[in-house]
């Protein structure tokens, strides 16, 4: 019995130890052990599973003091009873009575799935991952996350965090935004001004909830941010679209009517230009004159190449105009899900009490995690290095691109992790996307960036953040030959 229960896979991310837990405490808790059978003991299921007796050792004491098992004097294992009181046990199967099923279209008004984003979900097994959003493995700083995260859950620490919080954020992360990430921006902002976030889609999402309704008209870039047209659209307020050129967002009478505008003006998302000085100080005159406040997500700002970067525009920001939204997904990792809001304190009293009612706060242990992250010079650190490697594969990108996709884009001059490709009328992008991935090369469409006007199908983009940088030539190599083929 036990032989067919347990078995151990070398390719799990858990150590033996944990394995041999996990499978065990499985196996209880799902009625596959009686109470009455003994268990082998740690000789003979060592091995069974051809492994130390010292992991079985561990795993059977970490197992009795859990209260899964018992050691009986001089009987072996048995199954501790008490774990299993309040269990219903036994596995049954579901049936299901298709008379009384609920007609979903009956019931749902709100459907998210019609407008899905198409993402490649195992881009690691592609050679020629060109997918923008997505950190390089190698490059992430293991050793000094993982003493961060042991760190945070050192007993005194946990005691902290531990509670519900309610409300509140960890003050030693808000104290390094406040003291170390905004001022590298140019952004002074007292604490009570900065809310943690689940990354700058939850923090777009709140903000959109509070500021708009059914009254409202909210502009937003076009091409821009799909998911952001789809959050107005769930306030009921109207949307325009607003146009974009080789400066970003265009200053135009186009922004007189909006109560709320949302732009990204240090890399244009996704064709990633750069707003100039003077067009932001503009577009802050104009938020004044007619009344409008301003969504500014400062998209890959960490990922400028130039030795004067141009200041947020929260930064000029005098009149308190400016809802700032930044995030750790671009530079730390996008699974961490960190981001952050920065806003007057009026603001930001309403939206922490709508985030209260989501989801209280983000988990505090990562919350302590990043801040001592940040407290210790570890994010500034890996900033520097991605900068170094994220200027190699920009300059590789446009040579190759210069080479093998002539007069196809004007490279980003200011760095950021992606290039926008707007080729030929004739080529059909999805097209191209399904040949490519054929090769195990990735990209990404540039139609889903559009939401008013008829999408382009000659666009697609290409990020670099995620490819080997010696994999980046080859893979044009091969992307070129598939656009040749298809505008010959």
């Amino acid at each position: 019995m036990f032989k067919q229960l347990f078995h151990l896979s070398p390719d799990s991310t858990a150590t033996l130890q944990q394995q041999v837990r996990a499978q065990i405490s499985k196996a209880i808790l799902e009625g596959h052990i009686p109470a009455d059978v003994q268990l082998p003991s740690t000789r003979e299921l060592a091995k069974m599973l051809k492994i130390s007796r010292n992991t079985v050792i561990i795993a059977y004491q970490d197992l009795i003091a859990d209260g899964y098992l018992i050691s009986k004097e001089r009987a072996g294992f048995y199954v501790d009873p008490t774990i299993l009181k309040g269990n219903i046990c036994g596995r049954k199967e579901k049936t299901v009575n298709t008379n009384g099923t609920p007609d979903w279209g009956h019931f749902l008004k709100f459907r998210p799935t019609t407008k899905r984003l198409n993402k490649q979900r195992l881009w690691q097994e592609s050679p020629y991952p060109f997918i923008y959003g997505q950190l390089d493995p190698e490059m992430f700083p293991f050793n000094h996350w993982r003493e961060c995260c042991l760190d945070s859950v050192r007993i005194q620490a946990a005691k902290t965090w531990s509670s519900d919080h309610y409300d509140a954020d960890d003050p030693l992360l808000i104290e390094q935004i406040h003291s170390r990430v905004l001022p590298r921006r140019g952004i002074w902002a007292e604490p009570e001004e900065i809310l943690i976030t689940v990354g700058a889609q939850h923090a777009l999402y709140m903000t959109l909830n509070v500021l708009l309704n059914k009254d409202t008209l909210f502009g937003l870039e076009e091409p821009g941010y799909p998911d952001l047209n789809r959050m107005a659209e769930f306030t009921g307020s109207e949307t325009r679209c607003l146009d974009i050129d080789a400066n970003g967002l265009i200053i135009n009478d186009e922004l007189d009517e909006c109560d709320l505008i949302f732009t990204t003006p240090s890399h244009q998302f996704p064709s990633t230009v750069t707003m100039p000085l003077e067009n932001r100080k503009a577009l802050l005159e104009r938020a004044v004159e007619d009344n409008f406040l301003i969504i500014e997500d400062d998209y890959e700002c960490e990922t400028n190449f130039s030795s004067y970067p141009t200041p947020a525009l929260k930064s000029l920001d005098t009149n308190e105009r400016v809802i700032y939204i930044g995030s750790l997904s671009k530079t730390l990792s996008p699974g961490l899900r960190m981001g952050y809001i920065v806003a007057p304190k009026e603001l930001i009293t309403e939206m922490r009490e709508f985030r209260r009612m989501m989801l209280r706060h983000p988990p505090m242990n990562n919350q302590r995690a990043v801040g001592l992250f940040l407290e210790r010079g570890y994010h500034d650190s890996l900033i520097r290095n991605l900068l170094e490697v994220y200027e190699s594969r920009w300059n590789i990108m446009k040579d190759s691109i210069n080479d093998l996709l002539p007069n196809t884009t004007i490279p980003p001059a200011f760095g950021g992790s992606a290039y926008w490709i707007e080729c030929d009328e004739q080529l059909n992008s999805h097209r191209l996307k399904q040949e490519a991935m054929d090769q195990g090369i990735i990209i990404e469409t540039g139609d889903i960036y559009y939401y008013c006007n008829t999408p382009p199908l000659n666009c697609f983009r290409l990020g670099y953040s995620s490819i080997a940088t010696e994999r980046i030539r080859p893979g044009l190599e091969r992307l070129a030959k598939l656009v040749e083929s298809q505008l010959s």
